[in-house]
């Protein structure tokens, strides 16, 4: 197999470029203590994301917004986030949630 070098640079550029933003600020902030406020308003940026994520994928179908029409997505989310909420255990959100998507394709 022969080795192409540029595609070999291509490589190892992305993966430079990759690991470079995710290795410095944790070299630079790692020897510092950042401001209260500040690890306050980090602690919702995983949250934020998860709900963007998540929103996305329960509201749009085809970059169309699809709120109750054919969305048995967003009826299984329901009891899956009841038992988010009350359980706070990751399996069990879990197995509700695809028992609910089970029950509701079955259905309908």
């Amino acid at each position: 197999m022969e080795v192409r070098w540029s595609i070999f640079f291509i490589i190892i550029g992305a993966a430079f470029v990759t690991f470079l933003p995710r290795v410095l600020p944790l070299i630079f902030l790692s020897q510092k203590e950042l401001p209260n406020w500040l690890v306050r308003w980090l602690n919702y940026v995983p949250i934020a994301v998860m709900a963007a994520l998540i929103g996305q994928s329960l509201f749009l179908k085809n970059d169309e917004l699809t709120l109750f029409k054919n969305n048995l997505e967003l009826f299984a989310a329901l009891p899956t986030f009841l038992a988010a909420i009350f359980t706070r255990s990751l399996a069990i959100t879990v197995v509700v949630g695809i028992i609910s998507i089970i029950i509701l394709r079955f259905l309908f």
